[in-house]
């Protein structure tokens, strides 16, 4: 017998939130998105044949305002199908991949390739050599070409059930977030040290009055995402902080506050 979605079978159940998540603010697909793209210098470039079909290849890039600037050798297929054909994309994983892969997150940009002009062409070539050093000894070699993809459609996928969309403009105008690529020492601390703590907000702002143990799996600068356990099974909830921060430094006081709350709550 095969099992779908709508029919799990014996696939334990998640138990809802039993009172209101308040303040369940996230990033954005696009902030998401930019953030992924931060995180590393390394893609899975997909371009087009001359025949149409399509070529996966391994490059790095760098990053000029979230759009990706590679440095790739006309020697390659890849970089062959760009001059005949410009429309691409990039896959992007999040160099912090969990056991399962599929629970990572990752993003697609696809858009336009072209040859940057003007101001741009040092711009552009910077922008690859501050992510990739090494390009330093074949940027300039006369087969290699700088390309700015410039993106026009982005998906973003968060893990199993966390996956949306978002427009160029969207993209654009959104930043990496500034706190998730340095939280995972702070995450292991309030894990060791303040599980309490965790425990308390998932009773007063996640939903989880019933939880018995919290774990905090991942920080943004919006709030936090817990894990909890319940009578009912396990389940996933968001706090959100009494205001985004805008570093990793200012996380300490934002949870410091978050417990406060809901102590005395």
């Amino acid at each position: 017998m095969t099992l779908d979605h709508g029919d799990p079978g014996d696939a334990p159940s998640i138990p809802p939130p039993l009172t209101p998540v308040l303040d369940a603010v996230r990033p954005s697909a696009a902030e998401e998105a930019r953030t992924v793209a931060a995180a590393t210098n390394t893609g899975t470039l997909a371009t087009l044949t001359g025949d149409g079909a399509p070529w996966a290849s391994f490059v790095t890039y760098g990053l000029l305002d979230g759009q990706p600037v590679l440095c790739v050798s006309r020697m390659a297929e890849h970089g062959r199908n760009l001059f005949t054909d410009p429309r691409a994309s990039l896959a992007i994983v999040s160099p912090d991949a969990p056991a399962d892969p599929l629970a990572g997150a990752r993003v697609t940009l696809a858009g336009i390739a072209e040859q940057p002009g003007g101001a741009e062409i040092a711009a552009a070539r910077e922008a690859h050599l501050a992510a990739v050093p090494a390009a330093k000894y074949y940027i300039d070699y006369s087969d290699f070409t700088v390309w700015v993809l410039r993106v026009q459609r982005v998906r973003w996928v968060g893990g199993y059930g966390r996956m949306d969309s978002a427009s160029a403009a969207e993209y654009g105008a959104a930043a990496p977030d500034p706190v998730i690529p340095n939280a995972q020492r702070a995450i292991g601390h309030l894990n060791d040290d303040h599980a309490d703590a965790l425990l308390a907000m998932a009773h007063a702002f996640g939903g989880y009055p019933d939880a018995t143990s919290a774990l905090c799996e991942r920080a943004d600068r919006y709030g936090l995402d817990l894990k909890v356990t319940t009578p009912r099974g396990m389940a996933v909830t968001r706090v959100g902080y009494a205001a985004p921060i805008d570093s990793i430094g200012e996380l300490r006081a934002a949870t410091v506050e978050l417990t406060t709350r809901a102590r005395q709550s």
